[in-house]
């Protein structure tokens, strides 16, 4: 039900099940046709008041779910180990300070390198975290030299592309990657072979690599970025170096594809959207850039951690506000952000959905093997 125009993440479950929209899908989601949907109850955009439609879907990717189950999962199952916390994790687990800080209350211990993890919690066999996004080889033989009980919690995703930077190393390649300069996952990819993986960011980057004809070149791609981000470097890279090969299958990770083409479809139905995710959370940030390409001069769009940061001001004048969420983001944010929509008069709750997902990934096999 929908207590107050308020949409919780449990009545969003019961109005899909009411609308017969849980049934199985393909791994990257089946397209389903974009489509504004009414509340089970029959409430939503009825005209009563100012309207909110969410984007469907946002949020937890299964990638994100899986990260943070695994710390979820060390931390209720950790004996006590004479005063050493339950379980380190190296970095953000995922790129969300909301996250990282209930995670924190619960007992994890962050650290930004190994190096800050002592001897004795190693000899304890305190287990150490590797992020969503993934470690260099570096990192790995660190943590091997000193024994560390690792529980690897890369996105299987990210893990893919670093399996593709070796296997194309070993094949003579040298590989030219799309990512965020300083991102954890790009860092990590790199690390896999630096004298062969060539970062860029940009289209004017491109003038700036030097391969001759003939040399065995590919392309990859970080998982955060969708296919319109890339679509001009990519062109750019096949205008200058025609024979650059991509590899078998995308690397665009299929839940930043498909929140960037739910957050357009509520965009263009709205003359202000909300991005919730924090400003290191790379597809939050570009969410909030999608949203305000598709509402151009009719609107602004805004990124917050949550509602505390929202200007009353951003919604003066305005009818329907979309809002939508990085993949690292948990529903109760939103759900925040929906409650203080409310007395401004944003009573009315609906949402677009544009593509079921059902992917899952099982928990990291140190975990399982336990």
């Amino acid at each position: 039900m929908v207590t107050g125009g308020v949409l919780c993440t449990n009545c969003m479950r019961l109005a899909e099940t009411a609308y017969g929209m849980t049934a199985g899908i393909t791994m990257n989601g089946a397209p389903c046709g974009a489509r504004n949907t009414r509340l089970a109850d029959g409430s939503g955009m009825n005209g009563d008041g100012k309207h909110i439609i969410l984007a469907d879907p946002r949020g937890f990717c299964a990638g994100v779910d899986r990260a943070i189950a695994t710390v979820q999962t060390i931390l209720k199952s950790a004996s006590p180990r004479n005063g050493l916390p339950p379980v380190y994790v190296r970095r953000q687990i995922v790129h969300n300070r909301h996250v990282v800080d209930d995670l924190a209350a619960q007992g994890a211990v962050f650290v930004e390198e190994l190096s800050e993890i002592p001897d004795d919690a190693v000899a304890a066999g305190v287990p150490v975290v590797f992020s969503a996004h993934g470690v260099s080889p570096q990192v790995q033989a660190e943590a091997k030299r000193r024994g560390m009980f690792i529980v690897d919690a890369t996105c299987p995703l990210v893990s893919k592309v670093h399996r593709e930077v070796s296997r194309f190393v070993r094949e003579g390649y040298e590989i030219v990657y799309i990512g965020h300069r300083g991102h954890d996952e790009a860092v990590g990819v790199v690390g896999e072979s630096p004298e062969h993986v060539h970062l860029i960011e940009h289209e004017h980057d491109v003038a700036d690599l030097d391969f001759q004809p003939g040399q065995k070149l590919v392309l990859l791609t970080q998982t955060t970025l969708s296919v319109d981000e890339t679509a001009g470097v990519v062109a750019a890279l096949k205008e200058r170096f025609d024979w650059i090969e991509e590899p078998p299958s995308s690397d665009i990770c299929y839940a930043t594809q498909n929140r960037q083409t739910a957050v357009k479809t509520v965009a263009e139905q709205a003359q202000c959207v909300v991005i919730v995710g924090s400003a290191n959370s790379s597809n939050s940030v570009r969410l909030m850039e999608v949203a305000q390409e598709a509402l151009g001069r009719r609107g602004r769009a805004h990124r917050v951690d949550d509602a505390s940061e929202m200007d009353p001001s951003w919604f003066d004048g305005v009818e329907t506000v979309g809002v939508s969420s990085g993949a690292s983001v948990p529903d109760a944010l939103v759900d925040g952000v929906v409650e203080a929509l409310l007395p401004l008069g944003f009573s009315d709750v609906s949402y677009v959905e544009t593509v079921k997902e059902n992917m899952h990934f099982v928990l990291p096999a140190a975990l399982r093997k336990r």
